[in-house]
C-alpha cells in the first residue's frame, strides 16, 4: 500500500454498508497505517426514500462522535483523519460555504458534483435527455457554475466522474474535446489554494484510468496545481486501497513528486515513493 486512502465510505453514508471496525482492519490488513472517512452530505438532493427522507444526508452530530471516539481508540498505531464528501451543485453553493463555516471539527472537505440539472449521471434518463457527449459537456458546465460561487473545500473530487456512467464510458472520451471548461475550473481551483483528487474507484467500476484523466492531471501540474490526495472510492471495506500504485505511477507521470493529506483542513505533503510499496 502506498498513500493512506482520502475518499472512503461507510455505514453513515446511504449507499454503504460498511461497518467502521470492518473499514480499520481492512486498511490495517493491507498496510494502511492511515486514513480519512468522506462520508455522503448532499446538500438538497433530490432524491427521497420509500419514507420521504432526503437522501445522502449525514447525521453529523452523531457521525463525528462515532470516528472520534474511534480516533481515540486505534490511536497512537493507526491515524484516523474525519472527512467529508460535501455534494454541491450551482443552487447549493451559499449553503456549502455556510456549511463549511459551521463544521470547523472536519479535517477534511471532498467538493463533488453528483447532481445535474435535477439529475444524477448514475441513472440511463441522464444520458437519454443529454446524450454522450453533451451530457459530458454538461456536467462540467455545472461543475464550473458551482465553483464560481463555492470555494470553501479542500479538493475536487472525481472531476470527470459523469464518464464513470456514460454509455460507452471512456471509450470515446477525450478531455481535449472539453479543454476550455476544464483550463477555467483548474484555474479557480488552483488560485483558490484548493486540490484535486485522484480517484481510484473507476478501476473497478468498468474503466481503464482513474478519475481524473491523466491528461487532466497533467494540465492541472503544468498550470501549477500542486495539491493531490489519492482516494479509493470505496463503498466496502475490499476496495480500500484499489488501484494505488496505477495512481503512483499516473502522478509520477504527470510529474508530481508529493501526494497531500490533511489534518484540520490544512495541507500536508508527502513524497510519493519511486517505485515499490511504502
Amino acid at each position: 500500500m502506498i498513500f493512506p486512502d482520502y475518499h472512503l465510505h461507510s455505514e453513515f453514508s446511504t449507499d454503504s454498508t460498511a461497518a467502521l471496525e470492518e473499514i480499520i482492519r481492512s486498511a490495517k490488513e493491507n498496510g494502511l497505517t492511515s486514513l480519512c472517512l468522506t462520508d455522503h452530505h448532499d446538500l438538497d438532493f433530490p432524491f427521497f426514500d420509500k419514507d420521504g427522507n432526503m437522501e445522502f444526508q449525514l447525521d453529523l452530530p452523531a457521525y463525528h462522535k462515532t470516528l472520534a471516539k474511534l480516533r481515540d481508540e486505534v490511536a497512537p498505531d493507526f491515524d484516523l483523519r474525519i472527512g467529508i464528501e460535501l455534494g454541491i451543485m450551482p443552487s447549493t453553493v451559499q449553503k456549502g460555504t455556510a456549511f463549511a463555516k459551521d463544521h470547523t471539527e472536519l479535517d477534511f472537505i471532498i467538493c463533488s458534483t453528483h447532481i445535474v440539472d435535477g439529475m444524477d449521471p448514475y441513472y440511463p434518463d441522464y444520458f437519454e435527455k443529454y446524450g454522450e457527449a453533451d451530457g459530458y459537456r454538461r456536467y462540467f458546465e455545472v461543475i464550473l457554475e458551482a465553483l464560481r460561487g463555492y470555494t470553501d473545500f479542500d479538493v475536487y473530487g472525481h472531476l470527470d466522474y459523469v464518464v464513470r456512467y456514460g454509455p460507452n464510458k471512456n471509450k470515446f472520451y477525450d478531455p481535449a474535446d472539453y479543454r476550455e471548461i476544464f483550463e477555467e475550473i483548474l484555474k479557480i481551483i488552483i488560485d483558490h489554494g484548493r486540490g484535486i483528487e485522484l480517484n481510484t474507484g473507476s478501476l473497478y467500476r468498468g474503466l481503464d484510468v482513474p478519475h481524473p484523466h491523466i491528461d487532466l492531471l497533467k494540465l492541472y501540474k503544468e498550470l501549477g496545481g500542486e495539491i493531490i490526495t489519492v482516494g479509493s472510492d470505496a463503498h466496502t471495506p475490499d476496495r480500500i486501497g484499489y488501484g494505488f500504485d496505477v495512481a503512483r505511477d499516473m502522478l509520477l507521470a504527470a510529474g508530481f513528486t508529493h501526494y497531500t493529506t490533511f489534518k484540520n483542513r490544512k495541507a500536508e505533503f508527502h513524497p510519493i515513493p519511486q517505485g515499490g510499496n511504502a
